[in-house]
């Protein structure tokens, strides 16, 4: 199994704060925001960390070299920022036809448990896990995605930032996937929103083929950065740490 780090994108939304810098590289606690994913990975038994970067390339594999912790670095480059599944999509030839666990550089969690969902896509071996975390607030759930599941947890349908949520589990930038979820992104649908294909979309793919997709809760609280207020509510959560 590989990691797979997506860290692409150009951080628009955070105005003069990614003018000069790659939104992964701010930091967070006195460290690039990135590396707090790099640190999930190193305390897992995955074999190398894909790391897909675009906008300040550069910056980011000066940054980290090609080492981070013992685990070995390889860099794909996606020219165009036209999505998660158009970045997936460029790793193919990195991950080798190996398993994958999918993770963002722009994200922070609180008590993650990325081994513990290694452990259970060993047990039970289905097409892909999503992470999820608990959420107390339902409008946040509009940032991400939801999910309609059954027992033990078997994912029958993802809703991408639903309009009207339902219950309180939330999406997050972590999944692990089989190789085979590849050979659905070819069949996935441009969304009519973002005019990009969709993870949640690629997922579903794979559910409508028969598929089994399960959830996990992957930590107890999620901070995906996108706004200067993300960035406050952050640091804010640090100073009280």
């Amino acid at each position: 199994m590989k990691a797979l780090i997506l860290a692409a994108g150009r951080g628009t939304r955070l105005g003069q704060l990614t003018e000069n810098k790659n939104k992964c590289l701010i930091k967070i606690g006195g460290k690039p925001l990135i590396t707090y994913s790099l640190d999930c990975v190193v305390k897992t038994p995955v074999s190398e960390i894909v790391i897909v970067v675009g906008h300040m390339a550069e910056e980011i594999i000066k940054t980290l070299g090609d080492n981070y912790k013992g685990k070995p670095i390889k860099y794909v480059f996606q020219p165009e920022q036209k999505g998660l599944v158009h970045a997936i999509d460029c790793a193919k030839d990195a991950l080798d036809k190996n398993d994958f666990m999918l993770m963002l550089g722009d994200e922070l969690m609180k008590n993650p448990r990325h081994l513990e969902m290694i452990k259970k896509f060993r047990e039970e071996s289905p097409t892909a896990i999503c992470g999820m975390v608990r959420v107390e607030s339902p409008d946040l759930i509009k940032k991400t995605f939801t999910i309609i599941q059954g027992e033990n947890n078997q994912i029958f349908r993802l809703i991408e930032k639903p309009t009207h949520p339902f219950g309180n589990l939330m999406g997050t930038g972590n999944c692990i996937f089989k190789n085979e979820i590849l050979s659905y992104i070819p069949k996935t649908p441009i969304s009519w929103q973002r005019k990009e294909k969709e993870l949640v979309d690629l997922i579903q793919c794979a559910i409508d083929d028969g598929k089994l997709v399960k959830s996990f809760i992957i930590c107890d609280r999620y901070f995906n950065i996108n706004s200067p207020e993300e960035i406050k509510e952050i640091k804010s959560y640090f100073a009280h740490l």
